[in-house]
């Protein structure tokens, strides 16, 4: 559905699309010697001469897309982004019209801005989803034509994925979307309009309560180990910490390395380690039995 302005945004509208469709179109010299006053000396009163005449590129753009809910006067201003993008890049020396050269600008500046602002939900992430996302009415109701009843069928659905060189369920998926739209966590679904949607969402995480709770047992929990630590020497403790508290665990023979002693003697010195921590936590066996 396109999106209405109200009666003052529509007026303003149709004043900058009178001016712009009376501006004269520039003969291609003009235009390159424009372009290069802008491009060579920074000459902004030489920009805006340049531009000017084609922000009927703008509209005749914009207009194209405004069945996509959007304010035209928004899709106008991303266009118009898009036909300033275009005379910034510009290179006079390749002898192009700059009206060819700013079409693929400002196209590109409405799309992308539709793509952000069309749904809550991102759309048309990769340049396939894209060509899907802008070309599926058309195809669509180009093969209902020719069928000659509403609806798309699965062959029609394997026509428009050829085409496009898609996969079958991406168009599946982006008829779904354009079919869908978004919906309010807050739209009402009961009878009596005490109901919201939102109501019916559960929530899986866990209560403040369990939060609170499992916060103060984790300190509890980290106090026992750093005490039980503590009764071991230096270099117990080291082993302790490289081998059962760190996200990489360090090797037996890294160890061995480390603190001058063979990998034997480490897993000797770790195996001890861990019997005077398990007899250290013996009180609090029921709470640690999953801590190493």
């Amino acid at each position: 559905m396109a999106y209405t302005d109200d009666p003052l945004t529509h007026k303003s509208n149709l004043a900058y699309i009178r001016t712009a469709m009376n501006e004269p179109i520039l003969e291609k010299d003009h235009e390159l010697e424009l372009a290069r006053r802008w491009k060579e000396k920074g000459d902004e009163k030489a920009l805006e001469d340049l531009i000017r005449p084609y922000m009927r590129l703008v509209i005749a753009a914009a207009s194209k897309f405004k069945h996509y809910g959007l304010p035209m006067g928004d899709l106008i201003q991303e266009g118009n982004i898009g036909l300033m993008q275009a005379a910034e890049r510009f290179e006079p020396e390749r002898e192009l019209r700059f009206s060819t050269y700013a079409s693929w600008w400002i196209r590109s500046a409405i799309q992308d801005y539709i793509l952000r602002n069309w749904s809550i939900v991102r759309t048309g992430t990769t340049s396939a989803q894209k060509s899907l996302f802008f070309n599926l009415r058309r195809l669509r109701a180009r093969i209902e034509r020719a069928n000659g009843f509403g609806g798309l069928t699965d062959e029609g659905r394997d026509k428009i994925a050829n085409e496009l060189n898609v996969k079958v369920k991406d168009v599946e998926d982006m008829e779904a979307r354009m079919n869908g739209g978004d919906s309010s966590l807050n739209m009402v679904i009961s009878e009596d309009g005490t109901e919201e949607f939102q109501n019916f969402i559960s929530d899986d995480r866990p209560n403040p309560e369990d939060v609170v709770i499992g916060y103060k047992d984790a300190k509890t929990r980290s106090q026992w180990l750093n005490d039980a630590l503590g009764q071991l020497s230096d270099r117990e403790q080291k082993i302790i910490r490289d081998r059962h508290l760190q996200y990489e665990t360090v090797t037996l023979e890294e160890l061995g390395k480390e603190l001058g002693i063979s990998k034997e003697r480490v897993r000797q010195l770790e195996a001890r380690a861990m019997e005077k921590l398990k007899d250290s936590l013996e009180p609090h066996s029921g709470d640690v039995q999953n801590m190493f």
